[in-house]
C-alpha cells in the first residue's frame, strides 16, 4: 500500500474554501482543472478580495482588480462558481464570526468534499506560512466540526502530504491560471517575467513524486473524515 494515498475519485462536487485571490493558483489548480475536465464541480469562495495583496495601490483599487483577475483564472480552470466575502485582508482570524460564513456556506453548498489551505506554521524549514492561512484554515476545521451533517472529506493543500492527485496533461492549465494574476505578480517580482514566476510555482506546487511513478502531483492533507 502506498504511503500516501491517491486522491478520493467517488465525489461530485468540491467547495474551495481560501483566505485570498491566488491561493487556488498557488496550490491546487492543476487539480482542479483535472476535477472539471472529469465533469466534477468545483466551487471557490474567498474570504476577502486582497485589497492590501499589491504594493503601491490604493485598497479600493486592488480588490475590484484582484477580483477580475481572480475571476479570469478560476474560468481557466473550468470554475465559474467564485463567491468573494468582505473579511479585511491581511486581518483573517478564526473569530465567531467566520466560523459562522463558513458553516453557512458549506451547509449551503453541500459539497462532498472540501478542500482549503495549509494551516502548519511552516510550508519547509525556515519558510514560514501566512498568519491569514493559519487562522482561516483553523476557522474552516472548527466550523466543520461545528455541523451536524458535514461533507465526506475535508483536505488541506500542503506538505507532508496523506493524498495526492497526479495532474499529468494539467501544467499548462495551472500555469495559465496562475499567470492570469498578471498585475499582482508583476508587482509582486517586476524583474521576473509573469509567465516564469508561473511555471515556476506550478513546478513546485505539483513537483514529480515518487510514489506515483515520478508523475507530477499535488499534494493534500486529510483533516477529517464524515465517511
Amino acid at each position: 500500500m502506498l504511503a500516501v494515498q491517491p486522491f478520493p475519485s467517488d465525489w461530485r462536487t468540491c467547495l474551495v474554501l481560501v483566505p485570498h485571490p491566488d491561493d487556488p493558483e498557488y496550490g491546487i489548480c492543476a487539480a482542479v482543472a483535472k476535477w472539471t475536465s472529469a465533469g466534477k464541480t468545483v466551487r471557490y469562495a474567498l474570504a476577502c478580495r486582497g485589497e492590501r495583496g499589491i504594493a503601491g495601490m490604493a485598497p479600493e483599487q486592488a480588490g475590484p482588480l484582484r477580483e477580475i483577475e481572480q475571476r479570469r483564472s478560476a474560468a481557466i480552470v473550468g470554475v465559474d462558481d467564485v463567491d468573494f466575502w468582505d473579511f479585511p485582508d491581511s486581518d483573517i482570524r478564526d473569530t465567531p464570526q467566520l466560523r459562522a460564513k463558513i458553516a453557512e456556506t458549506i451547509t449551503a453548498q453541500a459539497p462532498d468534499v472540501v478542500v482549503t489551505i495549509y494551516s502548519g506554521s511552516e510550508w519547509a524549514p525556515g519558510a514560514p506560512n501566512q498568519r491569514d492561512h493559519i487562522e482561516f484554515a483553523n476557522a474552516v476545521a472548527h466550523a466543520y466540526d461545528s455541523l451536524s451533517d458535514p461533507p465526506c472529506w475535508l483536505f488541506e493543500n500542503g506538505p507532508q502530504m496523506t493524498h495526492g492527485e497526479t495532474v499529468d496533461g494539467y501544467l499548462d492549465h495551472a500555469v495559465a491560471a496562475l499567470a492570469a494574476h498578471q498585475k499582482y505578480l508583476s508587482v509582486l517580482d517586476p524583474d521576473t517575467p509573469v509567465i516564469e514566476q508561473a511555471r515556476r510555482q506550478v513546478g513546485m506546487s505539483a513537483a514529480p513524486h515518487p510514489e506515483f511513478d515520478g508523475a507530477p502531483t499535488v499534494g493534500f492533507i486529510l483533516k477529517r473524515s464524515a465517511c
